[in-house]
């Protein structure tokens, strides 16, 4: 049983900080610091929205693939040694990106990338949450999945005080991609140093048990993966949103800085709400809330919306990631990290899909307003489904 008012135990720290570096590293950077860079990308190389919603969803192809390819157990006693080479590839890539201008590049790298990622995110997170839930602490899911924010939150800083001549006779759009590999390489490093070997089983050798597919999990699965969809939207395109029609580059600045600090903290401030709501009535809260953000982005006037939209984001899609993961964890007892594994793989054809039907409706229109709204009701509609299968969703957590 999980203990709110516990402190986080000074064993648990390090396991905790190494959870929330490689986060940071591998999401942060490793993912969504193309949404900050994007803008220059777009502008330096004349890329088009629907050319920048391909780059961004072959990163979504790869992760999808990483999830997919996680869950089948080969892995089983080498998490570690899985996720720090998916740092170290996470590095690679992200020094690869500014060392090319080819469209397909850019795709083949950001695949492999989400492949990284993925692989990261699943191994890391079986290591660090193991242990914060063996130890009744529900900090070390703060910790950990805070470092997303803090990972986005430094690539705004990083690539809004890069000097627009970049490195010497680097564009600034390349040298973004180079201060993000620095970056990557020292919180690597820290991660080799920090992460524990293993789960906290001491099982981790052993093979789960088949997925037993029941109604409340197909459920969370399938609004996990239009989450996916309707979330990346607004990730991918917020700071090119931020660009239209701005002066200078200060919105777009503060719009995924805003969404990188509000991320950080989104899971221990909605834990609080745990003890009200429950876990699931959490998980349908904020995916109200968030397509609430994606209305006001349209409705409201610039520069706020892009701001509010950046809160909105933040205060969220960790949230409900964490969350949703949690709750299908707790729908598959016997299998959890193919329950994890799966439902990571349902996220990422929601993200395949997103940023394609995003750039397409964007070129067509000339803004991001249409793929905004399209955003909004696929959230709409998952709240919808949480909220008529709630009573079956808690009964089968509790069973």
């Amino acid at each position: 049983m999980t203990k709110p008012d516990q402190p986080l135990n000074q064993n648990l720290i390090p396991t905790a900080l190494a959870g929330a570096i490689a986060m940071a590293v591998a999401m942060g950077f490793g993912r969504f610091s193309y949404t900050p860079i994007l803008p220059g990308m777009m502008s330096g190389l004349g890329l088009p929205p629907a050319d920048a919603g391909l780059i961004a969803s072959a990163n979504f192809i790869g992760y999808l693939i990483g999830a997919v390819a996680a869950g089948y157990g080969w892995a089983a006693g080498r998490e570690r040694a899985v996720s720090l080479s998916a740092l170290v590839a996470t590095t690679v890539l992200l020094l690869a990106m500014g060392l090319t201008s080819s469209l397909l590049l850019f795709s083949i790298i950001r695949f492999f990338a989400g492949v990284a990622s993925a692989f990261t995110m699943i191994f890391t997170s079986a290591i660090v949450l193991s242990r914060g839930l063996a130890a009744g602490n529900p900090h070390v899911q703060s910790v950990h999945f805070g470092g997303v924010g803090i990972g986005i939150a430094v690539s705004s800083l990083m690539v809004f005080v890069l000097p627009s001549g970049g490195f010497g006779t680097f564009a600034g759009w390349q040298a973004a991609w180079f201060g993000g590999a620095a970056i990557a390489c020292l919180g690597t490093i820290a991660v080799a140093f920090l992460l524990p070997s293993g789960p906290a089983s001491g099982k981790s050798a052993e093979r789960e048990k088949p997925l037993v597919w029941t109604r409340p999990l197909v459920i969370v699965t399938l609004t996990y993966g239009l989450f996916g969809f309707g979330y990346i939207i607004t990730a991918t395109f917020l700071v090119a949103m931020a660009r239209q029609g701005a002066s200078d580059h200060t919105v777009e600045f503060l719009a995924w800085l805003i969404t990188g600090l509000s991320a950080a903290i989104s899971v221990h401030l909605w834990r609080r709400a745990v003890s009200r709501l429950g876990i699931t009535g959490v998980y349908l809260a904020g995916l109200v809330v968030e397509a609430t953000g994606l209305i006001l982005v349209v409705t409201l006037p610039s520069p706020y919306a892009p701001l509010i939209g950046g809160l909105m984001l933040g205060l969220t899609f960790i949230m409900v990631t964490a969350y949703g993961l949690q709750i299908g964890r707790a729908l598959a007892p016997e299998s959890p990290r193919k329950a994890l594994a799966f439902m990571t793989a349902a996220f990422g054809v929601g993200q395949i899909i997103g940023p394609l039907v995003a750039g397409w409706l964007a070129e067509g229109n000339g803004n991001f307003n249409a793929p905004t709204l399209v955003a909004a009701a696929v959230l709409l509609f998952c709240a919808g489904l949480i909220a008529m299968e709630f009573r079956g969703i808690v009964a089968a957590m509790t069973a």
